[in-house]
């Protein structure tokens, strides 16, 4: 558990450090702003990045016309959470609190 707790404490100091950084020079990154492009007719696109409970993936359809036929997005936590049950076999219900803090996952993430 110390260990855990540890891990926490460096990224925290970590993210304290980024965004000392990013203060003081605020300008470092490029700001992009082009414009939107029309969607392409009978397409399907998949992306992915990576979040920090793992891969996000957001996934578009269109139809005939270019419009939005369908958009879906993937949380980490829906691959995650067979984890925790897998984790979970052969322990007591009393052990489930402390488990599920420890994979840290999202419950409305779940059912996207």
């Amino acid at each position: 558990m110390l260990a855990r707790a540890r891990v926490r404490w460096l990224e925290i100091q970590q993210s304290f450090n980024l965004v000392a950084q990013l203060l003081e020079s605020p300008g470092l990154a490029a700001v992009r702003s082009d414009p939107l492009k029309s969607l392409q007719p009978s397409a399907f696109c998949v992306s992915m990045v990576e979040s920090w409970r793992g891969e996000t993936v957001h996934i578009a359809a269109t139809d005939e016309q270019a419009n939005l036929r369908h958009f879906k997005i993937v949380d980490p936590s829906f691959h995650n959470w067979m984890g925790l049950t897998m984790a979970l076999r052969g322990c007591q219900i009393s052990d489930f609190p402390l488990n599920n803090k420890s994979f840290n996952l999202s419950y409305a993430g779940h059912d996207l």
